[in-house]
């Protein structure tokens, strides 16, 4: 055992960020801060019977990452149907290009994002074509 079975998004502004993931990749959040004791927002990223995983936005605990700062946690990466409809949406919502659009030649394309509150994450399109 050790599968990863949950994520936790460290977020200044939980609003910014529910409406970021959520216009983005169509997620929905329940308000689980009672239960945490914290501004704390579970997020359903798809359907039980699509492969991933669900997770939560929390409230950040201390300041945010600088730009340009080295990742000094996991990286999240999103599987997309379309990366340039995805990274447009990431765009017109606030989001900035940490690494640009590259390809796994004979895999996907892949790419990397800053999130509204400081955050790196990934996307991913399995593309077979990808040179």
């Amino acid at each position: 055992m050790g599968r990863l079975v949950h994520f936790e998004i460290h977020v200044s502004d939980i609003e910014r960020a529910k409406k970021f993931y959520g216009e983005v990749f169509g997620w929905s959040f329940q308000d689980w801060s009672e239960y945490a004791g914290m501004p704390y927002f579970g997020a359903v990223t798809g359907g039980e019977n699509e492969p991933g995983i669900n997770g939560a936005l929390m409230q950040r605990q201390s300041v945010q990452p600088e730009a340009g700062q080295a990742l000094n946690g996991f990286a999240c990466t999103m599987g997309v149907e379309n990366y340039d409809v995805t990274e447009a949406k990431i765009l017109e919502n606030g989001g900035k290009v940490a690494m640009a659009k590259y390809a796994l030649p004979g895999m996907a394309w892949q790419g990397y994002y800053t999130d509204t509150e400081g955050n790196v994450f990934g996307i991913h399109q399995p593309d077979v074509n990808a040179k």
